[in-house]
């Protein structure tokens, strides 16, 4: 189980950076990843700008920015994201984006974000062990592999280990919510 390199709950400045990454994530999208693939320590872009330069994480941004996780996620970490793409977010229920980016529900949404982010940076090769993992927001995400596919709470991993300078994200085909 991934466990946070501190002890007890997640403290705020985690959970901000967990935000950052997934919607540095969001922004950038899988194209962007494709050529940011390798260790993290050799990335220049955060997980924030990564993210961004994809292409395909717009929708993750712009709910990162509504939390105010964007200076979280764009600092030391290291953090591991399960960013879902645009796409992912179009597969919600018509009005949920927009709800949730509301000002009046941004507490939910940077519950629903922080859920997709994992203290420390942990690549595939790692994931695939797990069964579980505990994300800053304090509930532990199932994992899964059937078949070869790797799944994080039903939503399955369609890119992996794509490095920033302050942790690895992982792209998944679904946005995850907490129980």
């Amino acid at each position: 189980m991934f466990q946070s390199r501190t002890s007890g709950r997640p403290t705020s400045r985690s959970v901000v950076a967990v935000f950052a990454l997934a919607t540095a994530a969001l922004v950038a999208g899988p194209a962007a990843f494709a050529t940011n693939h390798g260790d993290h320590a050799k990335a220049t872009k955060d997980i924030v700008d990564t993210a961004v330069a994809a292409g395909s994480f717009g929708t993750l941004a712009a709910a990162l920015k509504a939390a105010g996780l964007v200076e979280t996620l764009k600092g030391k970490g290291p953090f591991t994201v399960f960013a879902p793409t645009d796409a992912a977010f179009a597969k919600l229920p018509a009005g949920t984006v927009e709800n949730l980016l509301k000002p009046e529900n941004k507490a939910q949404l940077t519950n629903i974000l922080t859920y997709h982010v994992v203290a420390g940076s942990v690549k595939a090769a790692d994931v695939v062990k797990l069964t579980e993992a505990k994300t800053v927001q304090g509930q532990s995400v199932k994992i899964t592999v059937k078949d070869g596919k790797v799944s994080v709470d039903g939503a399955t991993v369609t890119a992996t280990d794509i490095a920033a300078s302050n942790g690895v994200i992982h792209v998944i085909d679904s946005v995850i919510m907490p129980k």
